[in-house]
C-alpha cells in the first residue's frame, strides 16, 4: 500500500483532461480514438507519478511538518529514498516509451510537461504567483495532448477556460496553506511567504469573476454557436455557477480547500454539479436534433 500511495493514484484524475477535446469536438462516439487516448492517459499517469516522487523526495523535510503530508511514504520513512528513485526512473521511462509510440507531437507535449514540472520541483515552486501559474499550465498541456491524440482543434476559449479553472483551484489550495501557517506557525511551502489571506481572497474574487464572465461569453460566442450548431449552451451556466459557489463555500466557510482532487472525490454537491453539467452539455450538443430541443 505504501508503494501505491507513493504514486498518488488519486491525482491521476487530473489526466482525464486529455478526454475533454474529444467531448467538445462532438466526437465522443469515435471509438477508434479511445485506445490512443487511454494510452496517452497512461503515459501522463506514469510521468506524473514519477514527478510526484521527485517532488516528495525534494520536500521530505518540509512534508514532515505538514499535518497531512507527513503521512506520505517518503516523509514517514516507510519507503527508502533509493527505492523511490528506482521507481521514479521506471515510471518515467514507461511513460515516455508509450508517448513515443503515440506520436511525435504528443511526445513533445509530454516532454514539455515533464521539463516544466521538473523545473517546478527543483525551484520554481518557491516563487510566488509563478508556482500557481505553472500548475495551471500543466492542465492546459494535458488538454493540448488530448487534442493532438484525437486529431481535433483546440479553441482559444477551451484553453482559456481550462487555465482559469486550474488557476482558481490552485489559489484555493494556497489559501489553505496560509491557514495552516496561521494555525501552526510553520510555512508549509517556501512560496507561502509571498501570500497572505487578503491577497489570496482578492485573487479568488478576481479569477472567479473572470471565469464566470469568460464561460458566459464562451456559451454565447458566434464562433462556438456555429461550430456546435446550437444556441442553448448558455443553459449549462447554471451548473458552472453552482460548482464555483460550492467551491467558494468550501474555501471560505469550511476552510477545507487543501486538495482539489480530494474535494472532487468526496464532495457530493460538486460531483452532482459536474455530472449535471456534463449531462446537460451532452444533451445540448449531441441530441440537438431531437424534437423537444426545437
Amino acid at each position: 500500500m505504501a508503494y501505491i500511495k507513493l504514486l498518488r493514484p488519486r491525482d491521476w484524475a487530473k489526466n482525464l483532461f486529455l478526454f475533454i477535446p474529444l467531448f467538445f469536438s462532438q466526437g465522443l462516439f469515435n471509438w477508434e480514438q479511445y485506445p490512443r487516448l487511454l494510452a496517452g492517459f497512461l503515459a501522463f499517469c506514469c510521468v506524473a507519478s514519477g514527478l510526484y516522487i521527485i517532488n516528495d523526495y525534494r520536500d521530505i523535510d518540509d512534508d514532515r511538518h505538514h499535518p497531512e503530508k507527513l503521512k506520505r511514504p517518503l516523509a514517514s520513512g516507510t519507503i527508502s529514498k533509493t527505492s523511490s528513485i528506482i521507481i521514479c526512473l521506471i515510471l518515467v521511462l514507461i511513460g515516455f516509451g508509450i508517448g513515443y509510440f503515440i506520436g511525435e507531437k504528443f511526445l513533445f507535449i509530454l516532454g514539455l510537461y515533464f521539463v516544466l514540472y521538473l523545473a517546478y520541483s527543483f525551484g520554481l515552486k518557491t516563487i510566488p504567483i509563478l508556482d500557481i501559474i505553472i500548475v495551471s499550465i500543466g492542465f492546459v498541456l494535458r488538454v493540448k495532448a488530448g487534442a493532438v491524440i484525437a486529431g481535433v482543434g483546440l479553441t482559444e476559449w477551451l484553453t482559456i477556460m481550462v487555465f482559469l479553472l486550474a488557476l482558481f483551484m490552485a489559489i484555493g489550495k494556497r489559501r489553505d496553506d496560509v491557514l495552516l501557517k496561521l494555525s501552526s506557525g510553520t510555512d508549509m511551502r517556501k512560496s507561502i511567504k509571498g501570500y497572505n489571506l487578503e491577497f489570496l481572497n482578492i485573487l479568488l474574487a478576481l479569477v472567479c469573476a473572470v471565469i464566470v464572465v469568460a464561460y458566459f461569453m464562451y456559451t454565447m460566442s458566434p464562433e462556438v454557436l456555429q461550430r456546435m450548431g446550437t444556441y442553448r449552451l448558455y443553459y449549462t451556466c447554471l451548473f458552472v455557477l453552482a460548482g464555483i459557489m460550492r467551491y467558494l463555500q468550501i474555501i471560505y466557510v469550511k476552510s477545507a480547500s487543501g486538495s482539489p482532487t480530494k474535494i472532487l472525490y468526496k464532495d457530493r454537491f460538486i460531483q452532482a454539479a459536474i455530472i449535471l453539467w456534463i449531462a446537460s452539455f451532452y444533451a445540448i450538443i449531441y441530441m440537438k436534433d431531437i424534437t423537444i430541443f426545437k
